[in-house]
């Protein structure tokens, strides 16, 4: 059977109501905003700023971030109206499958895979190291590792885990008050340094805006380091400037990822026609305000040479520059609590993918049983959290960081072409959200979705492609022959065939 063929939004909204494979709807628009705040407020509004202020577009920073801002609520846009028109879990996954076809929905469900496994293990690692510099703190000499059997393990990844992956078990709503108060008090802290740092600005820093164009050590013979587009072209790889603004965009738009895990949840929404928009909006509005805010300070209270100059550079080290050590402390505790919640939110959106892959039948169908009482998916949940858990605290993850940036961008690109094509497939369709200048919108919101992933280093594009080749091999192994779309269609294709095959034996009878 064809590798294009398609899942019709009646049979999603029906899987949706299967029992034994159907989800709670518990969460409202307030969980929906605080989770996406949750997700995306973490680390990176402590560090990620810092180095791209640093290493790519000096106190244009802020115009980077406005740039990931717009490029991430364009996409935003898209995802709100499919979740609006087809509010079941999967995300991208499901809006690819019933437009772009079966090929393609696999792809896209094995992105979401490496972008949320990825994070999840990578914050879960770095949360165990924050937790340590917070021990210190208070004079506790607490290592982030202990050696088992030789091995260096990072304990803290593994509590940290199992306790989100239990929360998670017990229920989608117990997990989302406790990610509420975790998040309101990283946002009070995030307001606090804004304010702090606000008396330590200098107008000076912030000239010039955008720093002239300068040759990125190592060349263009860095060949694995440099941007695709700059590989494909053959342009000098640049700091500063206009592409280091737009590289520094790339960059930064990791701070961002996350309002797509918030659509994972459409399923165990109330009213999600309107909630989904609503809450995924609300928080990336935010989430922006917060960001800017944080990027204007720290490139006004130091130099952007000063960030340069540290290959480890945060807000902590502008901090520092200004004789404010103090306020450090505070944001290694607000840099622990941030990461606790981005933790959650992945581990539910993971689940959530899995689920919705197995409950197609492209993974193992038994993975998608859910609680009769709590009515979570508590196999896949366990599943999950374990996988993320043993790369966390066995591996080196810092190689995985820019995997999680290509593969939320690449799951863009997609869900942004498939809202034109809904549009023409199945106008009739009631959707509570339409993106406005359709098509013009949604286009423009894959184009930059590209151009970012084009600006990603030359060795992230090779691993994702061995991560595709790996995905294509199970779904042709595996997904292709298990599929339920493929199943149904073959049984709907024998029946007429043996129908056909009557009616002309019948026919040949009559003569």
């Amino acid at each position: 059977m064809s590798v294009w063929r398609t899942k019709s939004i009646e049979a999603s909204m029906a899987d949706s109501e299967e029992k034994g494979h159907s989800l709670k709807r518990t969460l409202g628009t307030w969980d929906l905003m605080i989770m996406g705040v949750a997700v995306a407020v973490g680390a990176g509004i402590f560090s990620v700023g810092a180095k791209a202020a640093g290493s790519y577009a000096g106190p244009s920073v802020t115009l980077a971030f406005l740039l990931a801002a717009v490029t991430c609520a364009l996409a935003i846009m898209c995802y709100a109206e499919f979740a609006s028109a087809v509010p079941v879990a999967g995300s991208a996954y499901t809006f690819t499958y019933a437009t772009l076809g079966e090929l393609l929905a696999w792809i896209i469900g094995w992105d979401l895979i490496l972008e949320m496994l990825t994070a999840a293990a990578v914050i879960a690692k770095y949360w165990g190291i924050y937790l340590s510099e917070v021990f210190k703190l208070w004079n506790w000499d607490v290592p982030a590792t202990i050696p088992v059997f030789g091995l260096q393990v990072s304990w803290g990844a593994f509590v940290i885990v199992a306790i989100f992956t239990t929360l998670l078990v017990l229920g989608t709503k117990l997990s989302a008050r406790v990610a509420s108060v975790f998040t309101i008090l990283k946002v009070a802290i995030v307001v606090f340094v804004i304010v702090v740092g606000a008396f330590f600005i200098k107008p000076e820093n912030y000239t010039p805006f955008i720093p002239k164009s300068v040759p990125s050590t190592g060349g263009a013979g860095d060949v694995w380091m440099q941007s695709l587009f700059s590989f494909m072209t053959g342009a000098q790889p640049a700091q500063y400037g206009l592409f280091g603004l737009l590289a520094g965009a790339s960059l930064v738009f990791f701070a961002f990822i996350g309002f797509d895990v918030v659509a994972t949840s459409a399923e165990e929404v109330k009213n999600p026609q309107k909630t989904l928009p609503r809450g995924i909006f609300a928080g990336l509005a935010i989430v922006t305000v917060l960001y800017l805010g944080v990027s204007l300070v720290l490139t006004g209270m130091v130099p952007y040479t000063v960030l340069a100059d540290d290959p480890n550079a945060s807000l902590a080290t502008a901090f520092v520059s200004v004789g404010a050590g103090w306020a450090a402390q505070v944001i290694s505790v607000g840099i622990l609590i941030g990461l606790t919640t981005v933790i959650m939110v992945l581990l539910l959106g993971l689940s959530r993918v899995l689920f919705a892959m197995s409950r197609d039948g492209l993974l193992p169908r038994g993975l998608s049983v859910t609680s009769a009482k709590r009515g979570t998916p508590a196999r896949v949940q366990i599943i999950a959290g374990t996988a993320v858990a043993l790369i966390a605290g066995f591996t080196d993850v810092g190689v995985l960081e820019e995997m999680i940036n290509i593969g939320t961008l690449s799951a863009f690109v997609l869900v942004s072409i498939a809202v034109v094509v809904l549009r023409k497939k199945r106008p009739d369709l009631p959707r509570a959200f339409k993106v406005p200048f359709s098509p013009y919108l949604p286009i423009l919101s894959a184009a930059l979705c590209f151009w970012l992933m084009l600006n990603l280093t030359t060795l992230t594009w090779v691993r994702f492609a061995v991560w595709l080749a790996i995905g294509l091999a199970v779904y042709f192994l595996y997904g292709r022959r298990h599929s339920v779309v493929g199943i149904e269609a073959k049984r709907v294709f024998d029946a007429t065939f043996r129908e056909e095959v009557i009616r002309e034996e019948r026919a040949t009878l009559g003569k």
